[in-house]
């Protein structure tokens, strides 16, 4: 039996940076968890069945992000309850934050990818999961001074 894990990331970079382990989806009961947007549509048809989408929401829209982060939480909740994945693996950002609470609360293992492009500073999300991510990686070593108990493994791409 292959182990369930789950791969999540908000659209755009993050989601480039999470497709960058797909040689590793095939050796997994995996599925994809993003936001639903023009550019994510897609992965319906090149993962079928493997797909799920959260609301689309940044911080820049400041009168609707409290109503999509919590209605995100919700289907979150949803989501993992009918996955029950063992691992969660992710780059952020805010559409994991909320997984990646939830999969610790429940036992499973967090593993979380800082972003490619930070360099000297935390990202919110990194700074949320660091304290109970099973492991922890960045991608520059420079990042090891922030993140102390982190795993250095080089880019991702």
């Amino acid at each position: 039996m292959r182990k369930k894990v789950m791969f999540i990331s908000s659209a755009g970079g993050h989601l480039s940076e999470l497709l960058m382990l797909s040689k590793l989806f095939p050796k997994y009961n995996y599925t994809i968890i993003t936001e639903k947007t023009a550019s994510t549509t897609y992965l319906t048809k090149k993962y079928p069945k493997k797909v799920s989408f959260l609301c689309y929401g940044t911080k820049d829209h400041l009168l609707t992000y409290p109503f999509k982060l919590l209605a995100n939480c919700f289907k979150s909740l949803y989501l993992y309850l009918k996955i029950r994945p063992e691992f969660i693996v992710t780059t952020g950002t805010h559409t994991a934050g909320p997984m990646c609470c939830i999969g610790k609360i429940f036992g499973s293992k967090i593993i979380y990818i800082e972003t490619l492009a930070n360099i000297k500073t935390k990202t919110a999300t990194g700074r949320l999961i660091y304290p109970f991510a099973d492991l922890f990686i960045v991608q520059w070593p420079s990042m090891l001074k922030l993140y102390p108990k982190a795993r250095y493994g080089g880019w991702i791409y």
